[in-house]
């Protein structure tokens, strides 16, 4: 197979190599395969594409997808890795679920995402496997019954264990291809922000809510300039489009609680959340908010909100809002939520995770999808409208948005503006910042070494380190063969060396993942996880127990 090469040194080819599978299949030990002389043609496995973004934009990533193509190419199948920008990627997986065989993907660091409920129930319930999070087609009447089980479940210590069998079913089902949990290394620029402003959130780092509305300048310089190796795809309040378009959106939208930098959720619109008992809670909006149009916040917008999901016309937000069994309106700022059944998680999941839209600029718009086959994600607004923090002033595709800081908000910003610039090269990226082009890194996808000592050499820079609470994975497309049988699922699963892309790939800047759940969250962490990891002798094993076999030249073949 011809292997895609751009690299310029044969050093870190050679590394490359070496971290596919530690060259087991070349030793002495080496196991033997079945070979089947003169095989049927419809035996053979089919070419199979690793989607990646480019190199330059995501080194770490398109490095991975290499080392993935080179493990199957020495387990006997062809595969090429195809680079795309990240926007048609995501459309591609997104919008075209049958059409796609392996791609690189990432789950993000947010908020709402440290509680375990999204990770555990979204990604992989079947409910999402049509238009949610369960893009890769995974399904599963156990798992299932086991996601639902812990979002019903009161008692946490009860809870983290369903959480934990999750994540070994996960595994057993090899239904993910994690590769690791990044260190988030955020830089920002002492001569511009107070550095006692920055906040520090547990497993999001320095890059989050909390900084963007609480950094404090530190001379004239009053804008956050920051960046992103992405462009945006939408800003839209019920379309979770990827990372970076979910740092502009809980700008520009407010929540009606906040997951605060403890992982806990706070007040925020909400002035007052009770919980009359398992299944109802009163909510007290704040008095006098003010969506960016001058409008009042009132409750019927809440409402509108929290329902215009459960229409069916927003499948993202769904099953955030498939718990409520209906919302009363008791005054303008008051309402109560009535849920099927206790939901520990509902503050978190919910309250803190849905935006509040205008209802006077919304319900329109879904009452005119109503015969149509698009919904409210495909919708963009030409003027965004919310009444966060932040309020939309610029966009311009490709290259940078700006929002303007809103000062009639409850928590207004200190900074007068917040700006980000898509910088697609990493080598880029990392000038601007040392010459004052960028003042904030939120995303930096390079050398983590070469990062480590720009700052060292710039006395105005500062970094933050921590580990994502995020993870990078490869999704296999599991509605399709080959990947539609557990055994090459697994086969797959032992020939990804985590540790050495590690040590070769993120030159030690993260750390191996297993799970969805982030080493950093201990309580919800199930540390003895499962997974084949022999490299290609145990691959081998594994497809030969199924059944596979090669041919007289090495190429893999489907059992008979």
């Amino acid at each position: 197979m011809r292997r895609l090469v751009v690299f310029t040194t044969m050093i870190i080819m050679t590394l490359i190599i070496a971290a596919c599978s530690s060259g087991e299949a070349e030793n002495e030990n080496a196991v033997a395969k079945d070979v089947v002389s003169n095989p049927d043609e419809e035996r053979y496995i089919r070419d199979i594409s690793i989607l990646s973004r480019p190199q330059s934009a995501a080194p770490d990533e398109y490095e991975t997808a290499v080392l993935i193509q080179d493990a199957l190419q020495e387990l006997g199948v062809n595969a090429e890795v195809e680079t795309k920008p990240w926007e048609q990627i995501s459309d591609e997986v997104w919008f075209a679920r049958e059409d796609w065989d392996i791609t690189g993907w990432q789950m993000t660091a947010r908020p709402e995402r440290l509680d375990p409920d999204e990770f555990t129930y979204n990604l992989f319930h079947s409910s999402g496997v049509e238009d949610g999070y369960n893009f890769m087609g995974y399904e599963s009447e156990e798992y299932d019954e086991l996601a639902t089980a812990q979002r019903k479940e009161i008692d946490q210590d009860k809870r983290a264990e369903l959480v934990k069998e999750a994540q070994q079913m996960i595994a057993d089902d090899a239904v993910y291809h994690f590769t690791v949990h990044p260190m988030i290394n955020t830089v920002y620029n002492t001569e511009v922000f107070k550095s006692d402003s920055i906040v520090d959130m547990a497993g999001l780092g320095a890059r989050n809510f909390w900084t963007y509305v609480e950094a404090e300048p530190a001379g004239d310089v009053k804008d956050i300039i920051l960046n992103s190796p992405d462009t945006v795809q939408s800003i839209n309040p019920f379309y979770i489009s990827g990372a970076v378009d979910s740092w502009i959106t809980e700008l520009i939208w407010d929540r009606l609680m906040r997951v605060d930098e403890e992982g806990l959720p706070e007040l925020w619109a909400a002035e007052e959340v009770d919980w009359v008992d398992d299944t109802t809670v009163n909510v007290k909006i704040r008095e006098n908010m003010k969506w960016h149009d001058g409008n009042p916040v009132t409750a019927e917008d809440v409402k509108f909100s929290f329902e215009a999901p459960m229409t069916g016309e927003a499948p993202m937000y769904e099953a955030f809002v498939d718990i409520i069994d209906n919302i009363t309106i008791e005054n303008d700022y008051e309402l109560t939520f009535k849920l099927h059944e206790p939901w520990s998680a509902f503050e978190t999941a919910t309250l803190a995770k849905l935006n509040i839209v205008p209802k006077h600029i919304w319900e329109p718009i879904l009452e005119d999808l109503e015969d149509k086959p698009e919904n409210l994600e495909s919708h963009q607004e030409e003027v965004p409208v919310g009444s966060g923090p932040y309020a939309f002033a610029h966009w311009k595709s490709q290259e940078e948005v700006v929002l303007n800081a809103y000062e009639e908000h409850f928590a207004a910003p200190n900074m007068e503006r917040w700006i980000m610039r898509v910088v697609p090269n990493m080598e880029a990226t990392l000038g601007m910042m040392q010459n004052g082009e960028l003042n904030f890194l939120a995303a930096y996808t390079g050398d983590g070494d070469l990062l480590t000592q720009s700052v060292e050499e710039h006395s105005h820079l500062e970094m933050i380190s921590s580990v994502d609470l995020g993870f990078r994975f490869f999704a296999v497309n599991h509605r399709l063969e080959p990947f539609d049988d557990l055994a090459f699922r697994k086969a797959l699963q032992a020939v990804i060396d985590k540790d050495r892309i590690v040590q070769t790939v993120w030159k030690g800047h993260a750390e191996p993942a297993d799970s969805v759940i982030a080493p950093t969250l201990e309580f919800w962490k199930n540390e003895d996880i499962e997974i084949p990891s022999g490299g290609v002798n145990e691959a081998i094993e594994i497809l030969k127990e199924a059944g596979y076999q090669w041919d007289e030249e090495g190429l893999l073949l489907k059992p008979e």
